[in-house]
């Protein structure tokens, strides 16, 4: 069996971008793209039948009559299989997507982003005795280059694209499809929904593209995905909506929940523009299931309705998404649990554990019951709940349809901010045991922030250098104790660290999985 690799779409010069089980691409350098004299093709005519000249028409066929035995039977003409036909009036002649790309592929963009990417040095680089042998000179920098699409929103420079092709860039040049060029700045990056807000300096009346509501989406709808694949300028190429509510597919630092087209997409096309028949936008490309690198026709977009909320943040001086918090952990509903909790069909998401300040908690809700809709739009995934919820906003209600036994219910769900209760307390280690480490104490917007379980406690590591570094510590560790005291919160891992002793044993989880470090000072 070959493995199908899911590929983030924007093509990067010296670096394959992979993710969990994507395929890393061949590299693209925006600077300097040899296109290929295109194959020659020539037409094929359609073949006509032995027995029949070109340009006549066939004669009908008629069955064969039987002798009548009792009474007269009536003679039945076999019809033949409807053939195709070229247009025949001026109109058939002029149907075309034109006007809709005409309308649309002025607001779609191409990114060119630059990050300078510090190269790792030698672990003996600055030490006294390996230093000369194994250190070496210090590596020069190196400069990774980036090429991606990007949708303009508002006629004052507000452009949509994709994290991985933005998010880290450190320089940013946008160029519209009239050739004028852009400084753009990146004002919101969501990693996890692999969405980037950029905002083009000293931009005014320029064209935009207006949002669909993603909801009302079918599939099987003709949209247009635009872009700038390969470097080669924008391209226009045409399908369909194939599928919805795609969702556990690892894009950005989570599973996001997207909308699948047979449109032709290609690395260079994040971040652009798949659009409706009406001009709108449907979604952001992100996305492609391939074997070789290019388009196999499975391609992903990010539904327009998130893509609004996440414009809305950024508009209001937000600097990073902050999703509705329900304080939950779910799963989906298969067919095994669907008898065990008396469903008819496996359909919702059931709920296995709650936090206790969780807002679905108030509403009534508790572990085993299970949510079949958010809104009247039905969920069967935790990513595609949350989607629902993301795209309502902080601020807002939401009514969920659930169930508890045979019992059917709905509830309006306040969607609020995760909570800061207990304070994080964060604390810089000073002492020499864990010296260069910073850590929080975990509450809900901690473990939101650091991706954590919403039913973590503990202490968790936001930052490492000097002595934490090289004891092996990482962003994202929930330390459980020092030197076997446990360490609730910060005060206790303070507490734990003025420990005077040379021998250290630091017990924490990492990826959900128990480890212990033993280091010596």
């Amino acid at each position: 069996m070959r493995v199908i690799g899911l590929v983030l779409i924007g093509a990067v010069a010296g670096v394959g971008l992979t993710m969990g089980a994507m395929q890393a691409l061949s590299p693209v350098s925006a600077e300097s793209i040899s296109n290929p004299a295109p194959p020659s093709v020539s037409p094929i005519p359609p073949a006509a039948p032995a027995n029949q000249h070109a340009g006549q028409r066939p004669a009908p066929v008629q069955a064969p009559v039987q002798a009548p035995v009792q009474a007269p039977v009536q003679p039945v003409l076999v019809q033949q299989p409807a053939m195709a036909q070229v247009p025949t009036s001026q109109a058939q002649i002029q149907l075309s997507f034109a006007p809709v790309v005409r309308q649309t592929a002025p607001a779609v963009v191409s990114i060119y982003a630059r990050r300078v990417v510090e190269a790792q040095q030698s672990p003996f680089f600055n030490d006294p005795l390996f230093g000369q042998l194994f250190g070496g000179s210090s590596r020069p920098p190196r400069v990774q280059n980036a090429l991606g699409s990007g949708v303009i929103l508002t006629s004052d420079g507000i452009v949509v694209s994709n994290f991985h092709v933005v998010g880290n860039a450190d320089d940013i040049r946008v160029v519209l499809n009239d050739r004028r060029e852009f400084t753009a700045e990146v004002i919101l990056a969501d990693e996890t929904s692999d969405l980037a807000i950029l905002r083009l300096q000293g931009a005014s009346d320029l064209p935009a593209i207006q949002l669909a509501d993603s909801d009302r989406t079918e599939v099987g709808d003709l949209v247009l995905a635009i872009g700038n694949p390969f470097g080669v300028g924008q391209t226009v190429s045409s399908g369909i909506v194939s599928a919805l509510a795609r969702s556990g597919l690892a894009v950005g630092s989570g599973t996001g929940y997207f909308i699948q087209t047979d449109a032709a997409i290609n690395p260079g096309n994040s971040g652009g523009a798949l659009v409706d028949m009406s001009g709108r936008l449907v979604g952001i490309n992100s996305a492609i299931l391939t074997r070789s690198g290019g388009s196999n026709g499975i391609g992903f977009a990010i539904p327009a309705n998130l893509v609004a909320q996440v414009v809305a943040q950024a508009e209001g001086g937000a600097t990073a998404f902050q999703r509705p918090w329900m304080g939950m952990s779910g799963q989906s509903v298969d067919a095994t649990l669907a008898e065990a909790l008396g469903l008819g069909l496996p359909q919702g998401v059931a709920i296995t554990e709650l936090h206790p300040q969780s807002p679905l908690a108030r509403a009534g809700l508790q572990s085993g019951d299970v949510v079949l809709a958010v809104n009247d739009e039905p969920v069967n995934s935790p990513q595609e709940m949350m989607f629902r919820l993301s795209a309502g906003g902080i601020g807002g209600e939401a009514t969920l349809t659930w169930q508890r036994g045979t019992d059917r219910r709905e509830s309006g769900v306040a969607l609020v901010a995760p909570p800061e209760t207990p304070a994080r307390n964060r604390l810089t280690v000073r002492s020499m045991a864990l010296r260069g480490l910073v850590a929080e104490t975990i509450n809900p917007a901690v473990a939101a922030e650091q991706g954590l379980d919403p039913q973590a406690t503990g202490v968790v590591v936001v930052e490492v250098a000097d002595l934490a570094a090289r004891a092996g510590l990482q962003p994202g560790d929930v330390l459980l104790s020092v030197n076997r005291q446990r360490v609730g919160d910060t005060a206790a891992l303070d507490r734990a660290l003025s420990d005077p002793s040379r021998y250290w044993e630091v017990e924490l989880m990492r990826g959900g999985r128990r480890s212990v470090l033993r280091f010596r000072i």
